[in-house]
C-alpha cells in the first residue's frame, strides 16, 4: 500500500471521527482549563455582605482617596482660587492667551454655556424661553467686575441655580471659556480704536 493511500485513508478516518462528534449531547460540564478569574466569588453593586462587620459589599474608600485626573494640588487652575481662597485675576501659569485659547473657549462655551446663556451672553438662551430662572448678563457692571478666576469657579463648583461642570470640563477648558466670556464681556463696550489696524483692514471696518 502506497504511503498516500496511507495517508488519504488516515485523513477519510479523522474527518469521519470529527464528524461523529458534531452535535451529540453530553450531560458533562465543559472543559475549562484556566479559570482564571471566570469563576470567582464576586459582589454586585450595593450587594449585602456578609464577610464585612458592617454588612455592605462597598468599600468606603481610604481617607486621602483622589480619583483619577482628579487631583487640584494646584488651586488656581482647579478653581480659580490662590493659596489664600482668594480669586484670581490672571490666566493659570504656562497658559497664554491668545487665538487658540479664545477658539477653544468659543468651541466649548457654545456647547456647554449657550443652551443658557445665549451666544452673546446676554443670558436669554433657550432654557429661559422655557421658564427656567434666566442667568444674569455678562455686560452687568457687576458681572464684568468679576475676576478671570471667579469666573472660572463658577463653572467648575456652579453658582445658585447653575449646576458644577467639573465633571463635564476639564481644568483648561474652564480657563478657556472663562477667557471667551471675558472677550464677550470686552466685545460689549468695545471702539474700533481697540481693534488692532491690520485686523480691522483686513475686516473692512473703518
Amino acid at each position: 500500500m502506497s504511503r498516500f493511500f496511507k495517508g488519504t485513508l488516515v485523513a477519510l478516518a479523522a474527518a469521519a471521527t470529527l464528524g461523529g462528534c458534531r452535535g451529540q449531547v453530553s450531560d458533562k460540564p465543559p472543559l475549562h482549563p484556566n479559570k482564571n478569574m471566570d469563576q470567582v466569588r464576586r459582589y454586585d453593586a450595593q450587594e449585602p455582605s456578609a464577610f464585612f462587620a458592617d454588612g455592605r459589599s462597598s468599600r468606603i474608600p481610604v481617607a486621602g482617596t483622589v480619583a483619577v485626573g482628579e487631583l487640584r494640588e494646584d488651586t488656581v487652575l482647579a478653581a480659580g482660587v490662590d493659596q489664600a481662597g482668594d480669586f484670581v485675576s490672571s490666566l493659570p501659569d504656562g497658559m497664554k492667551l491668545d487665538a487658540a485659547l479664545l477658539d477653544r473657549g468659543q468651541d466649548r462655551y457654545d456647547i456647554f454655556c449657550s443652551p443658557c446663556h445665549d451666544k452673546a451672553g446676554t443670558g436669554n438662551g433657550i432654557v429661559k424661553q422655557r421658564g427656567f430662572v434666566p442667568p444674569p448678563d455678562f455686560s452687568q457692571d457687576r458681572v464684568r467686575e468679576f475676576p478671570v478666576g471667579q469666573i472660572t469657579n463658577a463653572i467648575a463648583e456652579g453658582v445658585r441655580t447653575m449646576p458644577p461642570y467639573a465633571a463635564q470640563i476639564p481644568a483648561n477648558d474652564r480657563w478657556a471659556i472663562a477667557a471667551y466670556v471675558r472677550a464677550l464681556q470686552i466685545s460689549q463696550g468695545a471702539s474700533l480704536a481697540q481693534v488692532p489696524a491690520d485686523v480691522a483692514g483686513k475686516q473692512g471696518w473703518k
